[in-house]
């Protein structure tokens, strides 16, 4: 048989307490949040404008490849 605790009622009854607690562990761990100031937000930023730029020319070199020699196969098949 079923203890009342895992049934239905059981949880309905427990609900606040548990929502209680959540909100609980959820305030105390916002309190631990800390927030990148200005400089560290510029200076990642940085980074990915950066990174973006390098993976672009990347793959822009890379298909510019792959498609010169599937065109050059493709006209010398003929």
């Amino acid at each position: 048989m079923m203890r009342d605790e895992e049934g239905l009622g059981g949880k309905l009854r427990t609900f606040p307490a548990r929502v209680s607690g959540f909100l609980s562990d959820v305030r105390n761990e916002m309190r631990k949040v800390t927030f990148p100031n200005r400089k560290e937000v510029q200076a990642t930023t940085l980074v990915v404008i950066i990174t973006v730029i390098i993976f672009g020319v990347y793959f822009f070199a890379i298909d510019y490849v792959i498609g010169s020699g599937v065109t050059w196969l493709l006209h010398r098949a003929k």
